[in-house]
């Protein structure tokens, strides 16, 4: 299907979804062909592509108290807090 540039700005969604069946069109300016929309495939994507390459330790979501608390706020113990280094 050929269209003009005209017809194009005020149809793109119907044209759209033309192109989203299979259909390609063709932009003409000035009845020579400028541009062409067609159906781009989404990638496929390969489940369990990265299997065996990846590990993952069994407490990987696991912080000690002190640290958890202070990611939520909360006060921390001054016994539990991170000491800073003097400079000298």
């Amino acid at each position: 299907m050929e269209v003009d540039i005209r017809e194009a700005k005020s149809n793109l969604s119907k044209l759209l979804q033309r192109v989203a069946l299979g259909e390609e069109v063709i932009i003409a300016k000035d009845g020579i062909p400028v541009a062409k929309l067609v159906r781009v495939e989404p990638p496929l994507r390969t489940l369990g592509l990265e299997r065996g390459k990846i590990w993952m330790a069994d407490d990987f979501d696991k912080l000690p108290d002190d640290l958890m608390a202070a990611f939520y706020g909360e006060d921390v113990a001054p016994e539990a807090r991170p000491r800073r280094k003097k400079k000298h």
